[in-house]
């Protein structure tokens, strides 16, 4: 059975956070608004973590604005999907992955069309072996279901013993590394310069970006599975 990878698709993958914050400069600019509000509708946002009516209703109340939220929405979505790419580095670190036998299949929450949109926008598609969208699963990150259902979706979750030779990648705690230890895989979580927020559970590595991580995991290969029990790297 051929190793295989997990990955988150916002800002593991890709760096959604500085397409929202493109999208926030343009939204403030074509509006007239402070440009120095920038800081306050990222910090809204709360990283793609807060939904987005809330985000829309809140910034509306804020500057007295009598938009359409449906109107905004479609705006939104469409907006980002423009500015959200792929760094190179990322597709080359996948392909070194695929090259080295690994299974490829990104595991995201978040609406099944826009998170679509992004994989296909961005060049990702050739470069994993599938996806999982947790709209369409039915289920979401953390639950382990969305583990599996991505494992049988690379035609890998049939026989015993898979979870022993999976890893997820991601950079939201709660989501993507308690899912991992939940799902009993093997983690690495992408720190972005940030301290590890937990104290419960904690990845199996760390890494500064995704290039590394896929390194650091290619190379654990020919180590023997173990529980994901600390924070290294």
């Amino acid at each position: 059975m051929p190793p295989l990878m997990l990955l988150d698709l916002d800002n593991t993958l890709i760096d959604r956070n500085l397409a929202f914050r493109g999208w926030a400069a343009q939204f403030l600019q074509r509006r007239a608004l402070p440009p120095v509000d920038l800081d306050w509708l990222v910090t809204l946002d709360c990283g793609g973590h807060l939904d987005r009516p809330t985000l829309m209703r809140a910034t509306c109340e804020r500057y007295g604005l009598a938009e359409d939220i449906d109107v905004l929405l479609r705006e939104y979505r469409e907006t980002l999907i423009r500015l959200i790419d792929c760094p190179a580095t990322h597709r080359e670190a996948l392909r070194g992955a695929r090259a080295a036998g690994w299974t490829l299949c990104i595991v995201t929450n978040g609406s099944t069309v826009h998170q679509l949109a992004k994989i296909h926008r961005t060049g990702l598609a050739p470069l994993v072996d599938g996806w999982i969208v947790s709209e369409e699963a039915g289920c979401a990150k953390p639950d382990p279901r969305i583990f599996r259902l991505a494992a049988d979706r690379c035609g890998l979750a049939a026989g015993s013993g898979w979870t022993e030779e999976t890893w997820m990648v991601g950079d939201h705690a709660p989501a993507d590394i308690a899912g991992a230890r939940l799902a009993g895989l093997r983690s690495v979580w992408l720190q972005h310069g940030r301290p590890w927020p937990e104290t419960a559970y904690a990845p199996t590595l760390t890494a500064r970006s995704l290039p590394e991580a896929v390194r650091l995991i290619v190379a654990s290969v020919s180590e023997p599975a173990s529980e994901p029990v600390g924070v290294s790297g």
